[in-house]
């Protein structure tokens, strides 16, 4: 029996007070919807429906998979008339697992138990909550088996009192879903076709009603508001964190480090507080990040040390490198081993060689640097004239002195230099000296201007 998932994604979120769709409001850096569609992914289902509703031009260009398909709940009345929404396509002879696009933290290990239990039955996801309300409650008879599914506004004081809550996640075939929704009543407090009722209906067709539970309350919490949603960012983060120290990180606080993408590391990695990686982000044995650093996208190899303020976008980073503090590495910049960007430098587009040095002030932009370069305070690549790039070549060996502007498209030749303050518009063959600037003249008996009274 193939497995197919339903997810409901249609609400709009009042209460996030926002022009957003609630499932497109981000944790970790990505849709909370998107987290939900990756964690029923696997399991391996042969597709995932995701039901829309408010805002679904928009929801379905914020998040992405290959075996999405999308159903569209016109009218919000209720999880039973959701659902009726995405079985339309599910195959008769699928085992259907729902979940929700603002439920993100779902463990896929939480999702493939569900799966696996239901043979044939229902499969309820239920927490034990201290505080249970607002949750629909777990009604069972004397030996312990699940009848019903009450709802907070439609429960009795002898229903509230019980602390096993529906999730809302469920797991069942597909047959039964079709056989069952059509008779849903919309006659409760709500108004609404409650997905939860068919639990009554399962137990009246004598269609056994499993239950599974999380291993991690967290993992069941929705989000209905901002200050849900940032309960759920930090104890994501905070997951993440210890998974780090585990791996052999260590962190100057567990507290102040937001991964907001995919994090990999090796062994003895340092990273001091308010670090924020995004994307994909590998680094290897032995790197140190300073204290303030954005890096995303990019992959930084051992024993280089970033410092404090620095921002890396779609970087390679080689051995053994220095940057910052306050650098800034724009997309396409590559560093060879023992390479030195200093502070308030930015490279961009720029494969920077072994050993060279870009230490101060300057920008780097389409350039090529070898190896053993030295680049002044103070210089510039003048890669951009209004319309086009151009590009900047340096050969191995040479000296750029400060406050210098090389006006591309240019080459400055191996072993060559540049004399401080030149602007070089034509080429600097190897080992030459380029000097390009004003004669000095120094006037004898100049008088320095005064103030008039």
């Amino acid at each position: 029996m193939s497995l197919e998932v339903i997810i409901l994604a249609a609400g709009q979120g009042t209460r996030m007070r926002s022009a957003l769709p609630k499932v497109l409001h981000p944790l970790a850096g990505k849709p909370m919807l998107q987290h939900a569609i990756d964690a029923a992914a696997q399991t391996d289902p042969a597709a995932i429906h995701v039901v829309v509703g408010h805002g679904a031009e928009q929801v379905k260009a914020g998040v992405s998979h290959p075996n999405l398909q999308w159903a569209l709940q016109a009218e919000q009345k209720g999880t039973g008339h959701a659902v009726a929404q995405g079985l339309a396509a599910v195959a008769e002879d699928a085992t259907v697992l729902i979940t929700y696009g603002d439920v993100p933290l779902v463990r896929p290990e939480t999702l493939q138990a569900m799966v696996a239990r239901c043979r044939d039955t229902l499969v309820l996801l239920t927490a034990t909550l201290d505080d249970p309300t607002g949750y629909g409650r777990i009604i069972r008879n004397a030996d312990g088996a699940v009848q019903a599914i009450v709802e907070q506004k439609d429960a009795s004081p002898e229903q509230l009192a019980v602390r096993e809550v529906n999730t809302g996640m469920m797991a069942l075939p597909t047959r039964y879903l079709r056989e069952w929704l059509p008779a849903l009543s919309a006659d409760n407090a709500q108004g609404e076709y409650y997905l939860t009722d068919i639990i009554a209906m399962a137990v009246a067709a004598g269609v056994a009603v499993d239950v599974a539970q999380p291993e991690a309350l967290w993992e069941v919490e929705g989000v209905n508001n901002r200050l849900q949603l940032n309960a759920l960012e930090r104890q994501y983060q905070r997951l993440i964190a210890e998974q780090l120290m585990t791996d052999g990180a260590t962190l100057a606080d567990a507290q102040r480090i937001d991964v907001r993408g995919t994090l990999t590391i090796g062994q003895d990695v340092s990273i001091d507080v308010n670090c924020v990686f995004e994307g994909e982000v590998a680094l290897g044995d032995g790197v140190e990040i300073g204290p303030n650093c954005v890096i995303s996208n990019s992959r930084v190899a051992a024993g280089t040390v970033i410092k404090a303020n620095s921002v890396l976008e779609d970087a390679v980073v080689g051995q053994q490198c220095t940057i910052g503090p306050f650098a800034r590495l724009r997309p396409g910049t590559v560093l060879a081993d023992a390479a030195r960007i200093g502070n308030f430098v930015e490279t961009k587009n720029a494969q920077v060689g072994e050993g060279s040095k870009i230490n101060h002030l300057s920008y780097v932009g389409d350039a090529s640097l070898g190896a053993g370069v030295n680049i002044g305070a103070g210089t510039i690549t003048c890669n951009y004239d209004g319309v086009n790039k151009s590009r900047t070549e340096i050969g191995d060996g040479a000296f750029v002195g400060s406050n210098t502007a090389l006006v591309a498209p240019v080459s400055v030749g191996e072993g060559a230099t540049v004399a401080a303050g030149s602007t070089i518009t034509g080429n600097v063959a190897d080992g030459e000296l380029g000097v390009a600037r004003g004669r000095q003249r120094n006037i004898k008996g100049w008088k320095r201007p005064v103030k008039t009274s």
